[in-house]
């Protein structure tokens, strides 16, 4: 009985060819669609060359894109296989036009290595990952503006050190998250910048002995430019996962910060917040509990991103130049993270959304020394140095705080807040900038997903 033949090596060991296979089979179904995009850019570049002999012709390359197509076509069905025999998702490909095109889809790979394939379908995932997770960062920036904007001017006590500290708002609290969220935009165009260069054509990073058109792919692929040094190329697999990861991280992390406010403040003891019913968990034996589950998941999730962002770069740090195996698994490394951070963006949104606030118990947290600072640039108003007023105030609270009696000025929680109008204080909070950020974003990222669907519809043409 004869066996099939596939394009890898029958001669390994099964249990190596699985250990060193991996994930590569599940985690190359998110890749098949930007392979077969990469594989037709290429194709078509080959069928440009300027040979003696053409490799493919006009019409050969015309034919492997038309079932590229229908390669990616499948694979958003998710109906593609790819199977441990091919190793990944570039041999499924090359399988599957060779059992479809014959000599032609054997072709294919001529002047390409594995190494230079992953690398063009990551920064092709990576670049449209990143502009869905944009948008979707946006969408909860917005909706913190929302709920800052729908609840006004409401008095909330500012902290630090979780401590009462000076007069703040409800306002103030939603599009200060809001705005360190939108800030992370910058970490991840960042990121970006760096995955929207073109690494095709560098082979096994080396180059190849052909006139390959390193600028045709480019332009085919809609990457702003080439990545030039072929070597470079190859070592530059890696520490793109790793910035983005980075990104991710630093995301993750103010977006924990935000869990946590949300947990802390919709506690019973301060209950400024109430979180929607339908987003909390109970008790298997305490039947009045509704626990802020999600959000306390939010934090873990957080320390995951930052486990992936480490385990990414403890990878690269010892690495020799040019292709190591260990590159392999970056890929899983960043695939999930994304999974991580973009399903919390999805999240957090909604509970923001049926996020309600209890104006009362808001204002009734407020004591006297909440409006110490306040009092202390009263006096300042009225000539006093303003060191000699920070000691007239603080020995009376000094003396209240002992036990001893003392006189405390008092100030209405609403006019405290209405007292301070300068720009990004509780009186100056400017929502038109935040809608013209988010707005100026989603543009961005509309623009560039349309260049790649464009590409895309092009290529397959």
């Amino acid at each position: 009985m004869k066996t099939k033949k596939t394009i890898t090596d029958s001669t390994v060991d099964p249990d190596i060819l699985a250990y060193t296979v991996g994930d590569d089979p599940v985690l190359d179904r998110d890749l098949v669609v930007w392979d077969a995009m990469g594989t037709a850019a290429h194709v078509t570049m080959l069928s440009e060359m300027k040979l003696k002999r053409p490799v493919v012709t006009k019409a050969e390359a015309a034919h492997v894109r038309r079932e590229l197509g229908r390669i990616a076509a499948q694979a958003e069905k998710g109906a593609f296989e790819i199977r441990v025999d091919d190793q990944d998702v570039h041999m499924a490909v090359e399988r599957v036009l060779t059992e479809r095109l014959g000599d032609l889809g054997k072709k294919i790979h001529t002047g390409r290595s594995r190494n230079d394939q992953v690398a063009v379908d990551v920064r092709l995932h990576m670049k449209d990952a990143i502009l869905r997770t944009e948008a979707e960062l946006v969408g909860l920036a917005s909706q913190l503006g929302a709920f800052g904007c729908a609840s006004g001017p409401i008095p909330l006590v500012g902290r630090t050190h979780l401590q009462p500290a000076m007069p703040s708002s409800v306002e103030m609290w939603a599009t200060g998250h809001a705005e360190m969220i939108l800030d992370q935009l910058e970490n991840l165009e960042a990121a970006y910048r760096l995955a929207d260069a073109n690494p095709l054509g560098s082979a096994a990073g080396y180059g190849v002995p052909l006139p390959l058109d390193r600028d045709r792919t480019t332009k085919l692929l809609a990457f702003a430019r080439p990545i030039h040094n072929c070597f470079g190329a190859s070592m530059a697999r890696g520490e793109c996962e790793a910035a983005l990861l980075s990104a991710l991280a630093q995301l993750m992390a103010v977006l924990s910060r935000l869990a946590e406010d949300l947990i802390l403040f919709s506690m019973p003891e301060f209950a400024y917040f109430k979180l929607p019913r339908a987003y909390c968990t109970g008790s298997s034996i305490m039947p009045q509990k509704f626990n802020p589950d999600v959000l306390e998941l939010v934090r873990s999730k957080a320390a995951q991103v930052l486990g992936l962002q480490t385990a990414a770069l403890s990878l690269l740090h010892a690495m020799p130049g040019g292709y190591n195996r260990d590159l392999q698994d970056c890929k899983g490394l960043y695939m999930k993270g994304l999974v991580l951070t973009r399903t919390t963006l999805r999240i957090l949104t909604k509970v923001v959304a049926g996020l309600t606030v209890d104006a009362d118990r808001c204002r009734a947290a407020f004591t006297p020394g909440v409006f110490a600072t306040d009092v202390a640039l009263a006096k300042v108003a009225d000539g006093m140095p303003w060191r000699d007023a920070y000691h007239a105030v603080r020995d009376q609270f000094a003396a209240l705080y002992d036990g001893r009696p003392a006189e405390v000025a008092s100030i209405d929680p609403d006019a405290a807040v209405a007292a301070k109008r300068h720009a990004g204080a509780t009186g100056g909070i400017d929502h038109a900038l935040y809608r013209r950020r988010e707005a100026a974003a989603l543009k961005r990222v509309a623009t560039r997903l349309d260049a790649l669907l464009s590409a895309r519809k092009a290529l397959f043409a």
